[in-house]
Order: C-alpha cells, then structure tokens, then sequence
C-alpha cells in the first residue's frame, strides 16, 4: 500500500496550502493575479473543508487551495482524496502539524478493494516531518481490510491466517489452540462461545509473539468473534447487519502490532486473539450454564449475546500469567459504550490513573479521541449470580460499559497495569480521513504512547 499511495520526496506534485479566514487575504496575495481572481471568482472563502481548485495561465491545476475555518479541525486534509484530481499532491504551508495532515490525507485515500475495484490514484509527498507516518497508515488500513471483509471469508481460521501473514513479515512466531484442545490447555470459556461453530469454523486462541524476552513484555488481547448471532439469545436481523465488524478488537490489535514491529520498538510483543464464531446449534452454550474459566472463577451465562467478554476473560487470564509490563485490550463490547460517547470517542478503563491519562493525553495528540471511564466498584453487584461467583451479563439495563470491564477486571490481577478499550471499529458515515465502513480506533493513539515510553 504505501509503495503505491506515497510519492517520492522529488515527485512533481501540486502544491496544497491550507488557509483560514484570517488568513486568506495574505494568501490570494501572494498568488499570480489571475490565481487569485479565479479563487475569488469562485467564492472561496476559506470555510471549513472548502477546496478551490486553482489553475495556471495554461489550464493546469497550479495549486490546491483547502479552507480550515475559524477553528481548524485536526483532520480537515483527509477531505483531499475526495475533492481533488487523480495525482500527486505535497502539502505546502498553512498546516499547524503537517505529519497530522500527511495522514488525515492519506487515511483519507482508503477503498476496501477486495470485492470490486479500487485504484489507489492520489498519492501524496510526505513532508519530512512526517517521519513513521507510512507505517501508522499501513497498520490503520491492515485493520479496515480485515473488519470490512464479509464474515464468510473472515472465519477463525482466516484470522489466524491474517496474523500468520503478519508474523510472517517481521519475523514473529504464531501459535494456535485449536477446538477440543482449547479444553486440554485450559480455555474452557473461548471453547464454549465457539463450540456452536465447530467443526467448520472451530474456536481457536491465536498467540502471537515477537521481540527479544529481555525486552518489556507489552501484550495485546484483541476480541476476535468473527460474527455474532447472539447465540441462543438471538439478535434481531437488524442487530446482525454489522457483526461482521465484532472482530474488530482483533484486527486492531493486528494493526497496531504491525506498527511496533515495524518500528523495531524494543519491547517484546504478545497479541493474543480469541477466535470464534458466535453461531446457533445443538452445542452452543445457553442461558443459565456454568463454566469455571481459566482463572478458576465460576462464570454463569446470564445471556449468551454477551460472548466477547466471556473469550477475552481466558485470553487476559492467561496474558497476566508472565506478569507483562502492560496489558491492553481491544474489543467492539458494548452497544452501551455507543450510547454514552457515540461512534467516535472511545471509552477506556484502567486500574492505572497514570497509565489512562497517558493514553488519552496521546490519543488528545494524534486526534485518536479516547474518554476514561470509571471502574465504579458498587456496580460490581450487578453481576452478582445466585449459583456462581460472577454472572457475565448485568441484572440492570445500566452502565452496560462500565459492568462489561468490571466482568474483565475480575480476570486481570490488581498489580499489572492494564487498559481496556470499548471499541466501535466502525464509521456509520463519511468523514474527512474516515470513509464509512471499518475503522482503526484507540491503536494510533497506544502507538504514540508506546513509542515515547520505549524508543
């Protein structure tokens, strides 16, 4: 992809300046008299998103004039790909952070191109700022590929082969456990969610690791339901239209494992992903069973369409065992967390208030918006049970977020520094930088995070 979407430092490329109202009358200035004739005869009036395209004497695009208005949005240049010609394009001044703007542009030229054509035609010139920029967009597109391709051809087992690929080019090493074995080695919960789906889509934990074991161990749990009915507690048609999507936590712990590899971070690196498909048969688990997860604790089923904090319990349990420096998980949990900050902010929870406030401060940094949530403790007892030690779904229609990562915490010791992040991994609608469909949350901003506490 970045072969492709990045031109060369001495490509020919028409020129983008970036412009407010305050400004725009210094710049028409400094335009050839004509230019600026033109510009004003359009009306351009430096408006947020507003494009003028401006020719030279001969007719051709000279220059690229983008509007940012009174109050800049972080994002405004990933408007470009969708307002200028096929071509290469350098961003010239007016942006306050141009390696920002280099990447709201170039996550703007994304087309998931697997089942119908899409030609990458606008490419852009980094600015020499924008150091690492290529890798951040790579790892962003990896998870958008991977979210938007159709569950029939996104299965557990082909999102073991995406990680298999992945570990394949930087050199990492992949393990799988694979059906009845998840049983032998002790991941009773992972099992249960995918026995329904077994054997032609077979619940798997797919353990992948890379980097030196000197290093600071940093682990990824990534919720891999690959799609999800619901279970015997059965989502409406309504509900399932985007649950191909429920595998979203997977494929940005997938993205953003790409991008520490592929900066070489010295850290040693563990993504573990739960893989299951979340279906309806004579084996899946039902309302009222007991299952003793990993950790020992006895979870009842309060309902079944509350399957991904039930795989990810075992995958955190067994991520906590070699006491990492860090622990994050990535997961599309609740429709709750949607209700409460919507599609685009992200809630995060965290024993740790220095370990959030690093992360939301970056993720504040790189336009990666992320808002901490509480732990609220009281609330623990609404996932009381009758007949076990904890119940995986909320006796309350309340604080669904917040009672989905208290369920998580149970499966984290207090003493590793641990994130959760209630992902939605899915843009409803078409924003600068942000086409519709799926989408890299949380992962920039614990890049950014990862690359100052480690490089």
């Amino acid at each position: 992809m970045p072969d492709r979407l990045f031109a060369e430092i001495n490509t020919p490329a028409t020129p983008v300046r970036a412009v407010t109202p305050a400004a725009l009358p210094a710049v028409l200035a400094s335009l050839p008299p004509a230019a600026a004739a033109w510009a004003g005869a359009l009306g351009f009036a430096a408006a947020a998103g507003e494009v003028a395209l401006v020719p030279d004497a001969a007719g051709r695009l000279a220059v690229v004039l983008l509007g940012l208005g009174a109050e800049p949005a972080p994002f405004a240049a990933g408007k470009l790909p969708g307002a200028v010609p096929k071509g290469a394009y350098r961003l010239a001044e007016g942006f306050a952070d141009p390696a920002l703007a280099a990447l709201a542009f170039a996550l703007g030229t994304y087309r998931f191109a697997r089942y119908r054509k899409a030609e990458p035609d606008r490419r852009i010139v980094l600015p020499p700022t924008a150091t690492g920029v290529a890798r951040v967009v790579e790892g962003v597109f990896l998870a958008r590929d991977l979210i938007n391709t159709g569950a029939n051809d996104m299965g557990p087992a082909e999102l073991a082969a995406a990680a298999e690929t992945l570990a394949g080019r930087h050199g990492a090493v992949v393990r799988q456990v694979v059906g009845d074995a998840l049983l032998g080695e002790n991941f009773p919960l992972i099992h249960a969610v995918g026995a329904a789906a077994t054997p032609a889509r077979s619940p798997r934990l797919i353990d992948l690791t890379w980097g030196l074991s000197s290093h600071p161990k940093i682990t990824l749990v990534g919720k891999g339901v690959c799609f999800d009915t619901g279970g015997l507690d059965i989502k409406p048609s309504s509900g399932m239209l985007l649950m191909k999507k429920d595998m979203g936590g997977a494929a940005n712990a997938l993205g953003l494992a790409h991008m520490i590899m592929d900066a070489r971070l010295p850290v040693r690196l563990r993504v573990l992903i739960p893989a299951v498909e979340n279906a309806i048969a004579s084996a899946a688990f039902r309302p009222g069973d007991v299952f003793r997860a990993r950790n020992g604790l006895a979870v009842e089923i309060g309902n079944t369409d509350a399957e991904g904090r039930l795989v990810l319990a075992d995958a955190l349990t067994l991520a906590s065992e070699e006491q990492p420096a860090l622990v994050v998980d990535l997961a599309t949990l609740t429709g709750a967390a949607r209700t409460a900050l919507g599609p685009e902010i992200v809630p995060v929870y965290s024993r740790h208030d220095a370990l959030a406030a690093d992360v939301v401060r970056h993720g504040e940094r790189v336009a990666d918006p992320l808002w901490r949530m509480p732990l609220w403790q009281p609330y623990m007892a609404m996932l009381d049970s009758k007949v076990a030690d904890i119940n995986n779904a909320g006796a309350s229609p309340f604080a669904g977020s917040i009672t989905a990562a208290l369920f998580l915490s149970r499966f984290v010791p207090e003493a590793t520094p641990w994130l959760h992040a209630d992902i939605y991994a899915w843009n409803p609608s078409t924003k600068p930088g942000r086409p519709e469909g799926g989408e890299a949350q949380a992962i920039r901003a614990l890049f950014a995070y990862l690359s100052d506490r480690y490089n």
